[in-house]
Protein backbone atom coordinates (compact mmCIF):
# COMPACT_ATOMS: atom_id res chain seq x y z
CA UNK A 1 0.00 0.00 0.00
CA UNK A 2 1.72 3.19 -0.55
CA UNK A 3 2.16 5.74 1.76
CA UNK A 4 2.53 9.23 2.13
CA UNK A 5 5.36 10.56 0.26
CA UNK A 6 6.06 13.12 3.21
CA UNK A 7 9.87 13.48 2.76
CA UNK A 8 8.10 15.82 -0.66
CA UNK A 9 7.10 18.53 2.42
CA UNK A 10 10.42 18.69 4.18
CA UNK A 11 12.24 19.44 1.41
CA UNK A 12 9.93 22.30 0.50
CA UNK A 13 10.75 23.90 4.01
CA UNK A 14 14.70 23.09 4.03
CA UNK A 15 14.81 24.62 0.79
CA UNK A 16 13.75 27.60 2.57
CA UNK A 17 15.19 26.80 5.63
CA UNK A 18 18.61 27.27 3.90
CA UNK A 19 18.18 30.10 1.08
CA UNK A 20 17.12 32.62 4.28
CA UNK A 21 18.60 31.61 7.57
CA UNK A 22 21.74 33.60 7.49
CA UNK A 23 19.06 36.17 6.96
CA UNK A 24 17.35 35.65 10.13
CA UNK A 25 18.27 36.28 13.59
CA UNK A 26 16.00 33.45 14.98
CA UNK A 27 16.79 33.61 18.74
CA UNK A 28 14.67 32.74 21.75
CA UNK A 29 13.65 34.71 24.96
CA UNK A 30 13.66 34.01 27.87
CA UNK A 31 11.97 37.40 28.96
CA UNK A 32 8.99 37.13 26.41
CA UNK A 33 5.64 38.13 28.14
CA UNK A 34 3.43 35.41 26.59
CA UNK A 35 5.77 32.41 27.90
CA UNK A 36 3.37 30.19 30.53
CA UNK A 37 3.93 27.39 32.84
CA UNK A 38 1.18 24.50 33.23
CA UNK A 39 1.06 21.20 34.02
CA UNK A 40 -2.07 20.38 32.13
CA UNK A 41 -0.78 21.63 29.25
CA UNK A 42 0.20 20.34 25.44
CA UNK A 43 3.84 20.59 26.30
CA UNK A 44 3.40 18.57 29.36
CA UNK A 45 1.26 16.16 27.86
CA UNK A 46 2.33 14.97 24.74
CA UNK A 47 6.19 16.83 23.87
CA UNK A 48 7.86 16.68 26.33
CA UNK A 49 7.58 13.12 27.76
CA UNK A 50 8.77 12.17 24.87
CA UNK A 51 12.21 14.56 25.35
CA UNK A 52 11.35 17.04 23.49
CA UNK A 53 12.18 20.65 24.27
CA UNK A 54 9.00 22.80 24.42
CA UNK A 55 7.62 25.82 26.03
CA UNK A 56 4.17 27.14 26.43
CA UNK A 57 2.97 30.76 24.88
CA UNK A 58 0.31 32.67 25.19
CA UNK A 59 -1.39 35.14 22.78
CA UNK A 60 -4.14 37.98 23.29
CA UNK A 61 -5.99 38.51 19.73
CA UNK A 62 -7.62 41.76 19.06
CA UNK A 63 -11.25 40.62 20.10
CA UNK A 64 -9.86 38.99 23.33
CA UNK A 65 -9.42 35.51 23.32
CA UNK A 66 -5.93 33.34 24.80
CA UNK A 67 -4.22 31.11 22.92
CA UNK A 68 -2.60 28.65 23.52
CA UNK A 69 1.33 28.15 21.25
CA UNK A 70 4.05 25.53 21.70
CA UNK A 71 7.10 25.97 20.71
CA UNK A 72 9.56 22.52 19.86
CA UNK A 73 13.24 22.40 19.54
CA UNK A 74 14.58 18.98 18.99
CA UNK A 75 15.96 16.86 21.55
CA UNK A 76 19.33 17.65 21.17
CA UNK A 77 18.32 21.24 20.34
CA UNK A 78 18.33 24.55 22.64
CA UNK A 79 15.03 26.95 22.55
CA UNK A 80 17.02 30.03 23.42
CA UNK A 81 19.77 29.49 20.49
CA UNK A 82 17.20 27.78 17.96
CA UNK A 83 18.89 27.71 14.32
CA UNK A 84 16.12 26.58 12.48
CA UNK A 85 13.48 28.85 10.41
CA UNK A 86 10.33 29.23 11.98
CA UNK A 87 7.04 27.21 10.84
CA UNK A 88 3.62 26.94 12.05
CA UNK A 89 1.65 24.13 11.77
CA UNK A 90 -2.00 25.24 11.83
CA UNK A 91 -4.46 21.80 12.54
CA UNK A 92 -7.96 21.45 11.36
CA UNK A 93 -11.73 21.50 12.38
CA UNK A 94 -12.58 19.83 15.68
CA UNK A 95 -8.69 19.28 16.16
CA UNK A 96 -6.04 21.06 17.90
CA UNK A 97 -2.06 21.41 18.57
CA UNK A 98 -1.64 17.63 19.56
CA UNK A 99 -2.30 16.63 16.11
CA UNK A 100 0.67 17.10 14.72
CA UNK A 101 2.08 14.69 17.82
CA UNK A 102 -0.28 11.50 17.90
CA UNK A 103 2.18 9.21 16.12
CA UNK A 104 5.51 8.28 17.59
CA UNK A 105 8.52 10.50 16.99
CA UNK A 106 9.27 9.32 14.21
CA UNK A 107 6.01 9.10 12.63
CA UNK A 108 4.65 12.90 13.82
CA UNK A 109 5.52 15.71 11.28
CA UNK A 110 6.03 17.87 14.59
CA UNK A 111 8.38 15.82 16.11
CA UNK A 112 10.31 15.05 12.49
CA UNK A 113 10.14 18.69 11.28
CA UNK A 114 12.03 19.36 14.94
CA UNK A 115 14.14 16.69 14.45
CA UNK A 116 15.57 18.49 11.10
CA UNK A 117 16.04 21.35 12.83
CA UNK A 118 13.12 23.42 12.29
CA UNK A 119 11.50 26.08 14.84
CA UNK A 120 8.51 24.15 15.22
CA UNK A 121 5.67 26.63 16.60
CA UNK A 122 1.99 24.79 16.97
CA UNK A 123 -1.42 26.75 16.87
CA UNK A 124 -4.06 26.13 18.96
CA UNK A 125 -7.03 28.34 17.77
CA UNK A 126 -10.13 29.59 20.34
CA UNK A 127 -11.88 27.35 21.79
CA UNK A 128 -9.80 24.49 22.15
CA UNK A 129 -8.70 22.56 25.24
CA UNK A 130 -5.38 24.05 25.33
CA UNK A 131 -5.96 27.42 24.55
CA UNK A 132 -7.01 29.65 27.61
CA UNK A 133 -10.23 30.96 27.26
CA UNK A 134 -10.62 34.77 27.23
CA UNK A 135 -9.90 37.92 28.74
CA UNK A 136 -13.45 38.20 30.23
CA UNK A 137 -15.68 35.49 28.56
CA UNK A 138 -16.80 32.09 29.63
CA UNK A 139 -16.79 29.28 27.75
CA UNK A 140 -20.18 28.73 28.65
CA UNK A 141 -21.60 32.44 27.59
CA UNK A 142 -23.44 32.49 24.24
CA UNK A 143 -20.79 35.09 23.03
CA UNK A 144 -17.60 33.10 23.70
CA UNK A 145 -19.12 31.25 20.86
CA UNK A 146 -19.64 33.84 17.94
CA UNK A 147 -16.90 33.25 15.59
CA UNK A 148 -16.45 31.10 12.61
CA UNK A 149 -13.13 30.34 10.39
CA UNK A 150 -13.36 34.06 9.60
CA UNK A 151 -12.28 35.35 12.87
CA UNK A 152 -9.41 32.19 13.18
CA UNK A 153 -8.13 33.35 10.24
CA UNK A 154 -8.06 37.00 10.64
CA UNK A 155 -7.68 37.28 14.35
CA UNK A 156 -6.15 33.77 15.55
CA UNK A 157 -3.98 32.99 12.99
CA UNK A 158 -3.09 36.88 12.31
CA UNK A 159 -1.60 37.06 16.11
CA UNK A 160 0.20 34.25 15.98
CA UNK A 161 1.91 34.62 13.04
CA UNK A 162 2.58 38.34 14.77
CA UNK A 163 3.94 36.56 18.10
CA UNK A 164 6.13 34.50 15.95
CA UNK A 165 7.66 37.08 13.85
CA UNK A 166 8.26 39.76 16.84
CA UNK A 167 9.87 36.47 18.96
CA UNK A 168 12.17 35.49 15.69
CA UNK A 169 12.64 38.71 13.69
CA UNK A 170 11.84 35.84 10.54
CA UNK A 171 9.10 35.20 8.33
CA UNK A 172 7.53 32.12 8.95
CA UNK A 173 5.95 28.95 6.70
CA UNK A 174 3.13 27.71 7.82
CA UNK A 175 1.77 24.04 7.17
CA UNK A 176 -1.57 23.64 7.54
CA UNK A 177 -4.45 20.56 6.85
CA UNK A 178 -8.26 21.13 6.46
CA UNK A 179 -9.34 24.46 8.24
CA UNK A 180 -5.65 25.51 8.75
CA UNK A 181 -5.62 26.01 5.14
CA UNK A 182 -8.86 27.80 4.64
CA UNK A 183 -7.73 30.08 7.90
CA UNK A 184 -4.00 30.33 5.70
CA UNK A 185 -5.70 30.96 2.24
CA UNK A 186 -8.25 33.52 3.96
CA UNK A 187 -5.47 34.92 5.80
CA UNK A 188 -2.81 35.27 3.20
CA UNK A 189 -5.31 37.24 0.54
CA UNK A 190 -4.64 40.23 3.70
CA UNK A 191 -1.38 41.82 3.03
CA UNK A 192 -0.24 42.46 6.11
CA UNK A 193 -0.69 39.03 7.16
CA UNK A 194 0.92 37.44 3.94
CA UNK A 195 3.80 39.47 4.57
CA UNK A 196 4.78 37.37 7.95
CA UNK A 197 4.89 34.61 5.12
CA UNK A 198 7.76 32.76 3.42
CA UNK A 199 5.66 30.12 2.36
CA UNK A 200 2.67 27.53 2.85
CA UNK A 201 2.29 23.80 2.38
CA UNK A 202 -1.32 23.24 2.66
CA UNK A 203 -2.76 19.44 3.13
CA UNK A 204 -6.26 18.39 2.52
CA UNK A 205 -6.64 21.54 1.22
CA UNK A 206 -9.79 23.81 1.06
CA UNK A 207 -11.19 27.27 -0.09
CA UNK A 208 -14.58 25.64 -1.94
CA UNK A 209 -16.41 23.12 -0.39
CA UNK A 210 -19.65 22.85 -3.28
CA UNK A 211 -18.24 19.43 -4.12
CA UNK A 212 -18.08 17.62 -0.95
CA UNK A 213 -19.40 14.22 -1.11
CA UNK A 214 -19.40 12.64 2.79
CA UNK A 215 -22.73 11.06 3.17
CA UNK A 216 -23.01 12.24 7.15
CA UNK A 217 -21.49 15.56 6.20
CA UNK A 218 -24.18 15.92 3.01
CA UNK A 219 -27.24 14.52 5.60
CA UNK A 220 -25.83 17.12 8.10
CA UNK A 221 -26.76 19.70 5.53
CA UNK A 222 -29.67 18.00 4.30
CA UNK A 223 -31.20 18.34 7.59
CA UNK A 224 -30.12 21.51 8.93
CA UNK A 225 -27.90 20.59 11.62
CA UNK A 226 -26.46 24.06 12.54
CA UNK A 227 -30.17 25.05 13.19
CA UNK A 228 -30.64 22.20 15.27
CA UNK A 229 -28.32 22.57 17.32
CA UNK A 230 -29.06 26.27 17.86
CA UNK A 231 -32.55 25.26 18.87
CA UNK A 232 -31.24 23.09 21.57
CA UNK A 233 -29.84 26.22 23.01
CA UNK A 234 -26.15 25.36 22.18
CA UNK A 235 -23.73 27.66 20.90
CA UNK A 236 -20.39 25.06 21.46
CA UNK A 237 -19.76 22.40 19.17
CA UNK A 238 -18.67 19.81 21.53
CA UNK A 239 -18.72 16.22 19.74
CA UNK A 240 -17.75 14.81 23.03
CA UNK A 241 -21.24 16.02 24.80
CA UNK A 242 -24.11 13.32 25.14
CA UNK A 243 -26.79 15.59 23.21
CA UNK A 244 -24.76 15.97 20.32
CA UNK A 245 -23.76 12.29 20.27
CA UNK A 246 -26.81 11.41 20.13
CA UNK A 247 -28.53 13.82 17.38
CA UNK A 248 -25.09 12.60 15.32
CA UNK A 249 -26.46 8.93 15.98
CA UNK A 250 -30.09 10.06 14.83
CA UNK A 251 -28.44 11.10 11.49
CA UNK A 252 -27.06 7.28 10.89
CA UNK A 253 -30.33 5.72 10.05
CA UNK A 254 -31.05 3.77 6.50
CA UNK A 255 -29.99 6.96 4.40
CA UNK A 256 -26.43 6.96 5.66
CA UNK A 257 -24.43 3.85 6.90
CA UNK A 258 -22.24 5.34 9.67
CA UNK A 259 -20.94 1.76 10.32
CA UNK A 260 -17.31 3.16 9.48
CA UNK A 261 -18.34 6.24 11.26
CA UNK A 262 -14.85 8.61 10.53
CA UNK A 263 -15.01 7.62 6.37
CA UNK A 264 -18.88 9.14 6.54
CA UNK A 265 -17.47 12.27 7.31
CA UNK A 266 -14.09 12.62 5.47
CA UNK A 267 -13.87 9.91 2.64
CA UNK A 268 -12.37 6.44 2.66
CA UNK A 269 -8.65 6.32 4.21
CA UNK A 270 -6.38 4.16 2.65
CA UNK A 271 -3.59 4.80 5.12
CA UNK A 272 -4.96 5.79 8.82
CA UNK A 273 -3.58 3.93 11.78
CA UNK A 274 -6.98 2.43 13.24
CA UNK A 275 -5.54 0.67 16.03
CA UNK A 276 -4.10 3.62 17.29
CA UNK A 277 -7.82 5.11 17.56
CA UNK A 278 -8.48 4.64 21.04
CA UNK A 279 -4.95 6.67 21.98
CA UNK A 280 -6.29 9.88 19.69
CA UNK A 281 -10.12 9.69 21.10
CA UNK A 282 -8.24 10.49 24.41
CA UNK A 283 -7.11 14.15 22.96
CA UNK A 284 -9.21 14.09 19.61
CA UNK A 285 -12.25 15.78 19.04
CA UNK A 286 -11.99 19.53 20.56
CA UNK A 287 -15.20 21.91 20.46
CA UNK A 288 -15.53 24.57 18.02
CA UNK A 289 -18.71 26.77 17.56
CA UNK A 290 -22.03 26.65 15.93
CA UNK A 291 -21.66 29.68 14.03
CA UNK A 292 -18.12 27.81 12.41
CA UNK A 293 -20.31 25.48 11.28
CA UNK A 294 -23.22 27.20 9.74
CA UNK A 295 -20.28 29.02 7.95
CA UNK A 296 -18.98 25.95 6.75
CA UNK A 297 -22.32 24.43 5.79
CA UNK A 298 -23.09 27.79 3.89
CA UNK A 299 -19.64 27.03 1.64
CA UNK A 300 -21.23 24.22 0.74
CA UNK A 301 -24.62 25.20 0.07
CA UNK A 302 -23.65 28.26 -1.45
CA UNK A 303 -20.46 27.55 -3.38
CA UNK A 304 -18.59 30.31 -1.61
CA UNK A 305 -15.16 31.58 -0.37
CA UNK A 306 -16.52 34.18 1.34
CA UNK A 307 -16.90 35.89 4.88
CA UNK A 308 -20.05 34.70 6.69
CA UNK A 309 -23.26 35.45 5.55
CA UNK A 310 -25.69 36.67 7.70
CA UNK A 311 -28.55 37.55 5.70
CA UNK A 312 -29.43 40.32 3.25
CA UNK A 313 -30.17 43.26 6.36
CA UNK A 314 -27.56 42.34 8.63
CA UNK A 315 -24.53 41.99 6.11
CA UNK A 316 -25.62 45.83 4.51
CA UNK A 317 -24.96 46.89 8.27
CA UNK A 318 -21.61 45.07 8.83
CA UNK A 319 -20.21 44.56 4.87
CA UNK A 320 -22.07 47.41 3.27
CA UNK A 321 -23.46 45.04 1.14
CA UNK A 322 -26.32 42.71 0.19
CA UNK A 323 -23.86 39.61 0.28
CA UNK A 324 -20.56 38.89 2.29
CA UNK A 325 -17.51 40.20 0.52
CA UNK A 326 -15.40 37.05 -0.99
CA UNK A 327 -11.83 36.20 -0.47
CA UNK A 328 -10.09 37.19 -3.69
CA UNK A 329 -7.40 34.23 -3.90
CA UNK A 330 -5.85 36.11 -6.13
CA UNK A 331 -4.81 38.64 -3.95
CA UNK A 332 -2.32 36.27 -2.54
CA UNK A 333 0.81 37.31 -4.42
CA UNK A 334 2.32 35.30 -7.14
CA UNK A 335 5.63 34.89 -5.36
CA UNK A 336 4.55 33.17 -2.40
CA UNK A 337 5.60 29.62 -2.58
CA UNK A 338 2.72 27.17 -2.18
CA UNK A 339 2.90 23.60 -1.93
CA UNK A 340 -0.27 21.51 -2.27
CA UNK A 341 -1.08 17.58 -1.12
CA UNK A 342 -4.69 16.91 -2.70
CA UNK A 343 -6.16 13.06 -2.40
CA UNK A 344 -8.59 10.93 -4.68
CA UNK A 345 -10.72 9.44 -1.93
CA UNK A 346 -10.94 12.65 0.57
CA UNK A 347 -14.60 13.33 0.57
CA UNK A 348 -14.25 17.19 1.77
CA UNK A 349 -11.38 18.96 0.30
CA UNK A 350 -12.58 17.60 -3.51
CA UNK A 351 -9.99 17.08 -6.48
CA UNK A 352 -12.43 19.53 -8.30
CA UNK A 353 -12.82 22.26 -5.81
CA UNK A 354 -9.27 22.20 -5.60
CA UNK A 355 -9.11 22.30 -9.22
CA UNK A 356 -10.95 26.01 -8.82
CA UNK A 357 -8.56 27.06 -5.99
CA UNK A 358 -5.88 26.84 -8.35
CA UNK A 359 -7.34 28.32 -11.22
CA UNK A 360 -7.88 31.23 -8.96
CA UNK A 361 -4.66 31.78 -7.70
CA UNK A 362 -2.11 33.75 -9.32
CA UNK A 363 0.49 31.62 -8.62
CA UNK A 364 1.05 28.05 -10.17
CA UNK A 365 1.48 25.92 -6.57
CA UNK A 366 3.57 22.31 -6.59
CA UNK A 367 1.25 19.87 -6.44
CA UNK A 368 0.99 15.96 -4.56
CA UNK A 369 -2.06 14.04 -5.97
CA UNK A 370 -2.42 10.81 -4.10
CA UNK A 371 -5.38 9.40 -5.45
CA UNK A 372 -6.27 6.22 -2.96
CA UNK A 373 -5.62 9.51 0.09
CA UNK A 374 -8.52 10.37 2.44
CA UNK A 375 -8.80 13.64 4.30
CA UNK A 376 -7.61 12.19 7.70
CA UNK A 377 -4.60 10.05 5.29
CA UNK A 378 -2.72 13.32 5.15
CA UNK A 379 -2.66 13.80 8.98
CA UNK A 380 -2.46 10.41 10.92
CA UNK A 381 -1.33 7.68 8.20
CA UNK A 382 1.54 4.93 7.68
CA UNK A 383 4.22 7.07 8.59
CA UNK A 384 7.08 4.67 7.07
CA UNK A 385 8.22 7.45 4.18
CA UNK A 386 9.40 9.60 6.47
CA UNK A 387 12.11 7.24 7.70
CA UNK A 388 13.58 8.59 4.48
CA UNK A 389 13.24 12.01 5.44
CA UNK A 390 17.32 12.60 6.61
CA UNK A 391 18.79 11.81 3.40
CA UNK A 392 16.32 12.96 1.03
CA UNK A 393 16.56 16.25 2.80
CA UNK A 394 20.41 16.31 2.22
CA UNK A 395 19.75 15.84 -0.75
CA UNK A 396 16.76 18.48 -1.69
CA UNK A 397 18.95 21.24 0.17
CA UNK A 398 21.76 21.13 -1.89
CA UNK A 399 19.28 21.39 -4.95
CA UNK A 400 19.50 24.81 -7.04
CA UNK A 401 16.04 24.85 -7.36
CA UNK A 402 13.26 24.23 -4.69
CA UNK A 403 10.68 22.30 -6.61
CA UNK A 404 13.99 20.35 -7.88
CA UNK A 405 12.72 16.41 -8.43
CA UNK A 406 13.99 13.85 -6.00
Amino acid sequence: MDKFPAFLLLPFLCFFHSLFLSDADVTGNSSDPGLTLSADSLCAQLIEPNGYFCTEHTVQTKDGYLLALQRVSSRSGDLKVQQGHPVLLQHGLFMAGDAWFLDSTEQSLGFILADQGFDVWVGNVRGTRWSHGHISLLDTDKEFWEWSWQELALYDLAEMLHYIHAITSSKIFIVGHSQGTIMSLAALTQPDIVEMVEAAALLSPISYLEHVSAPLVLRMVAMHLDQMVLALGLHQLNFRSDVLVNLVDSLCDDHVDCTDFLSSITGQNCCFNKTRMNFYLEYEPHPSSVKNLRHLFQMIRQGTFSQYDYGVLKNLLIYGQFKPPAFDLNNIPKSLPIWMSYGGNDALADATDVQRTLEELSSKPELLYLDNYGHIDFLLSGWQAWLKIPSLLERACRAKKPWQKL
